[in-house]
């Protein structure tokens, strides 16, 4: 009989820039049981914020089915935006307290989504703080931005079995 914590998939995610805005990539870290996958990619010019939603959407998306999920972010962004932002965006038609149009407004619906789709729990962790999947997600997606900079560019890898 599974464990609690062997029957749950826990993320990484990490976005990075060079240059903000600039080349970017992004890369999330998956571990579910004794499985693990690593998926990173990137663009050739985005902004570092767009990249951490990209990680966290990656990461969802790739789950062939219905999960309990811990997703760990360094990016008060990604987390803030996903529990106390977007269902005020919603309800306001995806625009902001103040009338304006939400940045990154197709990232976000894209994230609500993907999100809905399983029961996740979002994870604030220090960046740059020697967490191991974070230092993993954070090379991944270093692994992307510079792809996108020299013109090639990783694609996902198959989806995990979770």
């Amino acid at each position: 009989m599974p464990t609690e914590s062997s029957s749950r998939v826990t993320i990484h995610t990490d976005g990075a820039c060079l240059g903000n805005p600039g080349p970017g990539g992004w890369g999330a870290l998956l571990r579910y049981g004794q499985h693990e996958k690593e998926l990173y990619g990137g663009e050739p010019a985005t902004t570092n914020n767009r990249m951490e939603l990209m990680a966290a959407i990656q990461a969802l998306e790739s789950l062939n089915r219905r999960s309990a999920v811990d997703l760990h972010t360094d990016s008060s962004y990604v987390r803030n935006g996903i529990m106390s932002w977007v269902a005020k965006w919603k309800a306001n038609g995806w625009r902001t307290t103040a009338k304006a149009a939400v940045k990154n407004d197709d990232l976000w619906r894209r994230l609500d989504a993907a999100a809905t789709g399983h029961d996740v729990t979002w994870h604030w962790v220090k960046g740059h703080a020697g967490d191991p999947g974070n230092e993993r997600a954070d090379a991944l997606a270093g692994r992307g931005a510079r792809e996108a900079r020299d013109g090639v560019v990783g694609a996902p890898e198959p989806r995990l079995g979770a």
